[in-house]
């Protein structure tokens, strides 16, 4: 278990991390996620004592992380950074044996990966021949061929197409459910939602959400309804305790006053009996980011 205990950093003037608490569980993966400059990127530095935190603690089992704890962390950094004249193998091997695995087996464990994570090539090719994507996935590799118990991955999915992003998530799952502690960064909610169990949202070094992503999702309220039918925009505009409708392929999306009012759209719509669709659900994440990050107060 890794736990952050009232984590902070300053940089002069500037309030970068600001009273962290997070703890981190075997065969669970944290999303965290922020605006650009929300604390992100600062926060895996000091995870791994690449900067020092200004106070607090990070602590693996209770104890200060060791070099020793560190051949067993896993990191996808933001700036990518392969060695473009040398093959993918010369690559991962250099990686997978700073990080204690034997060469033999880093060997034999590539040819698996790279089928698994469908890269283009073969292990003789140079990583400069690759397209962005498919450097990015032997980067990935590069970042789990030693099946670290501790993962940390800044933006994995950036610059992804949704193919290769499916890819990734499935080995992001795999990880987790062989026991792994995950965490990682992205700017994608849909994403963040479909492989998190828990969620930390910051805005400007502090947190302003934490938990399970459901039950954050659930505090805000049962507030947005679909629903298909045959019913125009400007009808369902003036139901009471509509608050905004706008057209979603054959249906519409309303944002209601709270969670009541569904029960009251429900009578309405099925007044005549079967729709084709009814749904009442709590904001997606994304709309939850941009209400509490993205917008300023």
């Amino acid at each position: 278990m890794i736990q952050l205990t009232n984590l902070n950093k300053t940089f002069g003037d500037k309030i970068a991390v600001n009273n962290l608490n997070m703890t981190l569980e075997p065969g669970k993966v944290m999303g965290l996620i922020g605006q650009n400059g929300a604390g992100k990127t600062t926060t895996f530095r000091m995870i791994l004592n690449f900067i020092a935190p200004t106070s607090g603690s990070i602590t693996w089992n209770g104890h200060p992380i060791t070099q020793n704890d560190k051949q067993k962390i896993g990191f996808l950094p933001e700036e990518r950074g392969l060695y473009q004249k040398l093959t993918i193998e010369e690559q991962i091997l250099y990686f997978a044996e700073l990080h204690g695995m034997s060469r033999s087996n880093a060997k034999s464990a590539l040819t698996d990966w790279l089928k698994r994570l469908d890269v283009v090539g073969k292990a003789t090719d140079k990583v400069q021949s690759l397209s962005k994507g498919n450097a990015q996935k032997v980067q990935m590799i590069a970042s789990l061929i030693f099946n670290p118990e501790f993962i940390i991955l800044d933006e994995p999915f950036s610059g992804l197409d949704p193919v290769n992003t499916s890819v990734i998530m499935s080995e992001i799952t795999r990880m987790r459910d062989q026991g792994a502690m995950i965490i990682f960064s992205s700017h994608d909610m849909n994403n963040v939602t479909k492989i998190s169990d828990n969620l930390t949202m910051l805005k400007q070094g502090q947190v302003v959400l934490q938990g399970g992503v459901q039950e954050i999702r659930e505090q805000f309220g049962r507030t947005k309804v679909y629903v298909e039918g045959p019913f125009s925009l400007n009808e369902l505009a003036h139901l009471e305790g509509v608050l905004n409708v706008n057209v979603q392929g054959a249906g519409f999306n309303l944002t209601i006053a709270d969670d009541k009012t569904g029960h009251a759209i429900f009578k309405y719509v099925t007044r005549n009996g079967y729709i084709p669709a009814f749904s009442q659900q709590p904001p997606t994440l994304d709309d939850i980011f941009r209400q509490e990050v993205a917008h300023n107060v």
